[in-house]
């Protein structure tokens, strides 16, 4: 399975996003802007990742289940 399973609305993260899905994941939300993510199953999203998320703003469907990951990212991706 890969790290991140794109649909038509929505980017699925699994286990452990790397840096080597940054390039793939910045295109799909540049041709897909008004996507969703779902990280429930991520455990580790590099920084790669994150700074394109970040960038884009991308809504955030479901956080991961880890708590310290959800709470490392939802300090960093909520937007007021």
């Amino acid at each position: 399975m890969m790290p991140i399973h794109f649909d038509k609305t929505q980017a699925i993260f699994q286990d452990v996003a790397g840096v080597e899905e940054a390039e793939g994941l910045l295109d799909w939300l540049q041709n897909n802007p008004k996507a969703t993510i779902d990280l429930a199953a991520c455990t580790h999203l590099h920084a790669a990742n994150l700074q394109v998320l970040m960038a884009h703003k991308t809504p955030v469907a479901a956080w991961p289940n880890d708590s310290d990951l959800r709470a490392w990212l939802e300090s960093t991706l909520t937007t007021a």
